[in-house]
């Protein structure tokens, strides 16, 4: 069921070590087929499914999820209902889901209300969930750490990712733990507001996976790093204005963490860019300056551009 996902770039980011005195990498997963890190793990889920003789599959998300299970669906034959909590997902990610053809449903309610609508669905027997809960999405995601493990030729000191619901944090744990060449420190970032963050994509107030976290922070000698949503925009135009790279704001919420942090210098940090840009267009046109409005002469253009 594959789209070509995994294999995506580490790219050294020279401007953001400069100026932080680390050594950071940058893990790009905006560069997956759907725009975030869920294909990883989307792909494995959608198989089995396939190979399990199920016709239809559901999830809740607050939109990267949505976006990879219906496409890897439409890939697979199968349909996909997609159950969103009513205003909470960017316009960009809802996009994605009804061009791939699922069927989005809004629940007045938090993402936790969805969930558990979700699941109640899919004990009914007729979808299978494909939500993290689904333990073959975090088969797919540990990938990640071995493709970090193997261009480094062993993990870095610190390894910092965005905390929604916890699921890629404990991906990530499981396969550094299996690669079996040392674990990094953790750094789970999440926003101080989480029912509320500008970072849609980590809007989620109860993690499911927060024991898992908290067991593989505690393993690693990490942290949970709590940021403002004003930390999370600033990183976010650091990353695309220093170093070319447009992430969805809960993207930036690892760079966010790091610079909280205070680690020593010289420390190796890989940032999980966990979704692209245009995930979020409202985000990135509000938090933007707008065109400069010129007369198209060259005169007037040199003065604007100065």
């Amino acid at each position: 069921m594959s789209l070509g996902e995994g294999s995506t770039p580490l790219l050294p980011a020279p401007r953001l070590s400069g100026r932080l005195g680390l050594d950071v990498r940058l893990k790009w997963e905006g560069a997956n087929p759907t725009g975030s890190f869920k294909d990883r793990g989307m792909t494995i889920a959608i198989a089995k499914a396939l190979e399990e003789g199920t016709e239809a599959v559901v999830c809740a998300s607050t939109g990267n999820t949505a976006a990879s299970a219906a496409a890897y669906a439409a890939r697979a034959g199968l349909a996909a209902v997609v159950l969103q909590p009513a205003g909470a997902v960017a316009s960009g990610k809802l996009a994605q889901a009804r061009a791939l053809g699922a069927r989005l449903l809004e629940v007045e309610g938090s993402f936790e209300d969805a969930l558990e609508s979700a699941r109640e669905l899919a004990e009914r027997g007729s979808h299978v969930l494909v939500n993290s809960l689904n333990p073959y999405r975090l088969e797919g995601q540990k990938t990640a750490a071995f493709e970090i493990a193997e261009e480094l030729g062993g993990p870095p000191d610190v390894l910092a990712l965005p905390y929604g619901g916890g699921g890629n944090t404990c991906a990530y744990a499981r396969g550094f733990a299996e690669w079996g060449a040392g674990e990094p420190m953790l750094l789970a970032v999440e926003s101080g507001n989480r029912a509320r963050t500008v970072a849609s994509a980590i809007r989620i107030r109860e993690p499911v996976h927060a024991a898992g976290v908290a067991e593989a922070i505690e393993r690693s000698k990490g942290s949970v790093v709590t940021v403002s949503d004003d930390d999370i925009l600033a990183a976010w135009r650091s990353l695309a204005r220093e170093e070319g790279v447009f992430c969805e704001p809960a993207s930036a919420a690892a760079l966010a963490g790091v610079e909280a942090s205070g680690l020593a210098p010289g420390t190796r940090v890989v940032c999980v860019i966990t979704g692209h840009g245009l995930k979020d267009p409202e985000t990135a046109a509000r938090e933007s300056p707008a065109a400069t409005p010129v007369y198209a002469d060259s005169a007037s253009i040199a003065e604007a551009a100065a």
